[in-house]
Order: C-alpha cells, then structure tokens, then sequence
C-alpha cells in the first residue's frame, strides 16, 4: 500500500456559510429571488450535506440575499442533516410524511420570484411548489449561474491537486503492468485499483480503448483483447478527499509506426498550445481555438470532434467548457481539463489529458505525468 499524506485539514463551518453567502449574492446580482439546491453537487458543496441514500422525499437548501439559509428536510432524516460540517451555518426546518413538504417550503420563498435550481432538481419537487406558489419560475443552474462553483479557494486546489498527483501516480504503475494479451477491462480494473490505492475514494471511469476502439472517445472498456502494436487510449479518473482527477494518456503496445508516432506528436503540440493559451480574462472558448487549430494545421481537424476541456471540482466534469462559442472569461481559480484528440475510425485515437488551473498570469498543470508516447509490453 502506497503511504498517503496527510489529508487535507476539513472544511469549517465558516468555510460552509462563505459560500452561502457568496451564492445568494452572485444570485441576487443575476436578477433571482434565491437558489434552490436539491440533494447532489451543489448541495455537498454549499453545506458539506450528503444524503445516505437518494429519496423522493423533498431535501432542499433555501437561500436567499436577505434572509438566513434553511435547509428543509425529511424529519427522519434530520438527525444526519444536523451532522453536516455546514450545518452549524443554517436553520433546519423538517417536515413529516404525510405532511406537505411544499407548505412547509413556500413560506421561505418569494411568492412571485425566479429561482435558481440546482440541475439534478426532482421535476416532482418543482411543481410541487409550483402547485403552491403558481406565480413563481425556476431556471436551472448551467443556465442561471454557470460558474457557481468554477472558482476554486486555496484549500479546494490543494485537494484537486492531491487528486491530480494521484492520478500521476496511478499512471506511472500502470506502465508496467502487461498490456498485451488481456482484455481491457483487465487493465481498466489495474487502473481502478491504483486509483483507490493512491487515496480515490470514488472512481468515475477508467476508459481503455485499444486499437479501433480508441477512435471511439468515450469507449467504455471491454473483452477485446489488447494486441502488440496496439496503440491504446487510456482515459481515468474519480474523486478524492471530495474532489476531481481525469487524466489521459496513449500507450503503445510495442514499438509505434511513424504514422502512429506523427499522430501522438499532433496531439501533444495541440495540448500544450491549449495550456499555453489559458490565462486571466481569456474566452474559454480561446483554448479550443488554440488547440484546434494545431490539428486543423496537419490536417486532422475533421479527425477532433469533442470540445477541448471541461471544469472540475466536486464533479469530474463540471463548468467552464472549453468549446466554440463559450465567451466565459477565464478567472484564477478555475480548474480544468485540457484534452485534444485525434480519432482515426477503425484504427487509433490519440488523446492527451492535463487539468489545470488558472493563476494570476497563466495557468499551471495538476497533472505532471510525462505526455511523451510510453512503450508498453
């Protein structure tokens, strides 16, 4: 077992109530009446509360710019709400079953006002305060406030870059394990398991797409067994202390062809002018453009068909997007992946991966692997 740093020093019950704060501010600015989370992300991230278990009883924080924050929850479910490291931060307002969770919830909101929902909102839950204040509206979060959670403070970096060291790591031993001969989903459970043994709590993914199948970006791995002279994507990530890693990498079974080499070097110039391009008041959309236009200039443009990043945090994939026609400008703090790829249809794909984040005159990685093409056996 690889020995784990100390973990990170846990958020506070002041850390919680700042970012309530924050939000029903950044709402009020955007013209809403105040947010409603449901259980999910936003929630974990506002208050530290994580339900046990997904129910269809309403759970949903409250916030607003001039009032406290409340938490409505199920009255069994109070006793683990008041657990939560924001807790301390909020009222807690519970109800019963066989009550009615949207009267107990309407008197905190604005009886005419937009809100703001959290994206993973139960549409049972929204008109059921729609049945009891028919006057209000709602906007879900990636269209209302995009970049509530884009900006990260120092200690959310400190554990994205736990993570993303990590993911390095798990990379790193990865390499030597044997490639030829096994299935991919042998090699994408060697990848879990390094992940969980470098501290990931939670893994999201381990895509391995040997030969053809890594023409397919998002190819879940299968039972085709990995052949010397494959090249093979490897895509992984998960969360720990809370908090996002998603590296990627592609190997090569044996020595590559030319072709295959030239391929792996496109890709490697369009991620670096990708990062090269981040900085402060930058569009997102500038890092796609950059990126894609190393392609386009060998001429596989038609060959890169996803967008070139996306945010990070609680989330694996979260906003910012790095993509045509996003004019959101880049702030320090914000996180996220810089991946190009090349994708050549019953062949090979190419994929490079890196999060970074943006600092006050550039950016810098929180993955440090090596990008160079590895031989593997």
């Amino acid at each position: 077992m690889t020995s784990e740093p100390t973990a990170p020093a846990p958020f506070t019950t002041a850390d919680y109530a700042a970012r309530m704060a924050a939000a029903a501010r950044t709402a009020a600015d955007a013209g809403l009446a105040g947010l409603l989370i449901a259980p999910g992300p936003d929630l974990v991230h506002l208050t530290g509360y994580r339900p046990t278990a997904e129910t269809e009883r309403l759970t949903l924080l409250v916030l607003a710019a001039d009032r406290d924050p409340v938490l409505v929850v199920p009255a069994l479910e109070a006793p683990d709400a008041e657990k939560a490291p924001g807790a301390g931060a909020l009222t807690l307002r519970d109800w019963t079953d066989g009550g009615n969770p949207y009267g107990t919830t309407a008197p905190l909101l604005d009886s005419g006002g937009r809100f703001g929902v959290s994206d993973n909102t139960w549409a049972l839950h929204l008109l059921g305060l729609q049945r009891e204040l028919p006057a209000t509206s709602y906007a879900p979060l990636t269209d209302a406030l995009p970049m509530l959670r884009a900006v990260k403070d120092e200690r959310e970096l400190a554990r994205l870059e736990a993570a993303g060291a990590a993911a390095d790591a798990a990379y790193a031993q990865i390499l030597h394990v044997p490639f030829a001969g096994r299935r991919e989903s042998e090699v994408a459970e060697d990848l879990a398991g390094l992940l969980r043994v470098h501290g990931h709590s939670q893994v999201d993914f381990t895509v391995v797409g040997s030969g053809p199948n890594g023409a397919n970006p998002h190819h879940e791995a299968g039972e085709r067994v990995i052949a010397r002279g494959d090249m093979v994507v490897l895509d992984f990530g998960g969360l720990k202390h809370g908090y996002g890693s998603d590296i990627s990498r592609t190997v090569h079974v044996g020595e590559p062809t030319p072709e295959e080499q030239r391929v792996h070097d496109v890709v490697r110039e369009a991620q670096q002018a990708g990062v090269a391009a981040v900085r402060p008041g930058v569009a997102c959309q500038e890092v796609d453009r950059a990126a894609r236009a190393v392609i386009t200039e060998f001429g596989y443009g038609d060959r890169f068909v996803h967008r070139t990043g996306h945010g990070i945090g609680v989330t694996t994939h979260e906003p910012p997007y790095m993509v045509e026609g996003e004019e959101q400008p880049l702030v320090p703090g914000m996180c996220f992946s810089v991946e190009p790829g090349i994708y050549l249809p019953g062949r090979f794909g190419v994929r490079i991966e890196d999060i970074v984040t943006v600092t006050a005159d550039g950016c810098r990685r929180l993955n440090n692997a090596p990008r160079e093409m590895a031989v593997v056996e």
